[in-house]
């Protein structure tokens, strides 16, 4: 009886909610929570209403599992933003449309700013000594910053008049918590993903490879090249640059390059994998940014959902590119620094968002600079200038800016990004190197792995997911399987938390 009683009361704290082991992608009871789930989608899936609230039952489970009953915000969101938007559509008047927006811009934000920003300004304001007020115990939910633009990218598409709303909530409430992208993303558009709810699903044998190659590689990068680097390098050098010299903060800093983006990426890739082995289609989020050869390049790779996002709905919104060439680049400056100011409520990420402003409004008058030297050159000598030289360059020059400004996005005050960098410059100690190599080798060999990973063309991806495709579903299992008990051999003893769970 005593036995029966202690099972039970552990399966009911596995089934409920923990703080301190939230259910995520590369967590384990994830495993059995999503075999369960595709157990029973094998029965209902071509039963469209039956699909729907199946999806959408373990959807809402899922995110209570992962951040307890902030999950209740979610359902908040989704009635508020359904009925606003078929209040926009059915709106007489620009008058009625236009408060009902703003009304909805204004719920939106103002749920992300209390939760995300509020303790920031207490802070500035107890700061510059224009009051004493004592921080608010806030717990930023899960997923927020997502499901939020989201929400905001719906309502204005249908204000734009872009996409008629749906007329079944259940159906808005699927889309807003489909748990492959609820907490991390990708960022999902209504006008891409609600006409895919209620078609017939086909899932073929190319669905089947291309989401199985994903979710190993997304496994591959997150746990065993991203966790593996942070945990026995990169957590050291940001936790106290002092003790480290230039030599060891400059492969921290690399470190940290491949680790936030295999970190991220992969959790990308798994989302997508999984979506395709349920019947959907989530657009892709990472394109081998480091190879990009401009920061211009490097945002159209990169957390594309978001970089297209701030492009669409706030650029764009302020004008864009079309009143001029000063106006264009403060538009760059203030969607960057909105940005980064997305990312987190902190000087550290308004002044890497900064930086990437900048750079992008300095790469926008270079490349008109280079189209006009480029014209005249064709018009006088027949041809235009290029090289493969130049392109090289400007993928290495691309790659150490933006890991230069990955140390403000890393590192937790100005003081240790200043430390960091003055390290590098002035107490480099290249003869450190030595004896570092033979300390940290393991380390330095994935790093080098997953460089070398990065930087191999889309074509052997497409090698391998036709190779997948000719496999026997039992071989197919048998390579999951074997991934699955790599992947439990070389995880780390404690959960590392993706570092876009904070955003």
């Amino acid at each position: 009886m005593n036995l029966l009683t202690i099972d039970t009361d552990k399966l009911i704290q596995q089934l409920t909610y923990n703080a301190k082991d939230p259910l995520l992608f590369n967590s384990g009871f994830f495993l059995f929570f999503f075999c369960i789930f595709l157990l029973g989608y094998q029965f209902l899936y071509k039963r469209k209403l039956s699909r729907v609230i199946y999806f959408t039952i373990f959807s809402l489970y899922f995110f209570y599992k992962a951040c307890g009953f902030y999950f209740l915000f979610i359902l908040l969101s989704a009635i508020v933003d359904f009925n606003l938007a078929n209040w926009i559509y059915a709106a007489k008047n620009k008058k009625q449309k236009n408060a009902l927006l703003v009304f909805s811009i204004v719920i939106n934000l103002g749920l992300l700013f209390y939760f995300k920003y509020t303790n920031f300004f207490i802070e500035i304001i107890n700061d510059f000594k224009l009051g004493n007020i004592k921080p608010l115990n806030l717990i930023l939910p899960i997923g927020i910053s997502f499901y939020t633009f989201e929400n905001l990218s719906y309502t204005i598409d249908v204000y734009r008049g872009k996409f008629k709303p749906v007329q079944s909530f259940l159906d808005y409430c699927f889309f807003l918590s489909f748990f492959p992208k609820l907490v991390m993303g990708p960022i999902v558009r209504a006008s891409d993903f609600i006409p895919q709810i209620r078609k017939d699903i086909f899932i073929g044998s190319e669905d089947i490879s291309k989401g199985l190659y994903l979710i190993v590689a997304g496994l591959f990068k997150k746990v065993i090249i991203s966790d593996y680097i942070y945990v026995n390098y990169v957590q050291y050098i940001f936790d106290d640059p002092s003790r480290h010299s230039g030599i060891e903060c400059l492969l921290g800093v690399y470190g940290y390059a491949m680790v936030i983006y295999c970190d991220f990426s992969g959790y990308s890739d798994m989302a997508i994998g999984m979506a395709k082995w349920m019947g959907f289609t989530l657009n892709e989020n990472f394109d081998s940014p480091y190879q990009s050869s401009s920061i211009t390049e490097f945002w159209r790779r990169w957390h594309i959902s978001l970089s297209s996002w701030l492009k669409d709905y706030l650029y764009i919104s302020l004008g864009g590119n079309r009143a001029g060439k000063v106006r264009q680049y403060i538009n760059l400056m203030i969607t960057m620094l909105l940005g980064g100011l997305w990312h987190g409520a902190s000087f550290n990420f308004i002044v890497w968002g900064g930086m990437h402003g900048l750079a992008l409004a300095f790469d926008k008058l270079r490349m008109s600079l280079v189209s006009k030297y480029n014209s005249f050159h064709e018009k006088t000598f027949g041809r235009v200038v290029s090289s493969k030289l130049v392109h090289v360059l400007g993928v290495i020059l691309t790659f150490h800016f933006v890991c230069f400004c990955w140390i403000f996005f890393k590192a937790s005050t100005f003081r240790d990004a200043g430390i960091i960098i003055n390290q590098i410059f002035t107490n480099f100690n290249l003869e450190a190197f030595t004896p570092l190599l033979s300390a940290y080798g393991s380390v330095f060999a994935v790093m080098l792995l997953g460089y070398i990973l990065h930087f191999i063309p889309k074509s052997y991806e497409y090698f391998s997911v036709n190779v997948l495709s000719k496999a026997t579903l039992a071989g197919r299992i048998a390579i999951l399987l074997i991934f699955i008990w790599l992947v439990i051999q070389v995880k780390q003893a404690d959960q590392v938390m993706p570092i876009y769970l904070q955003f």
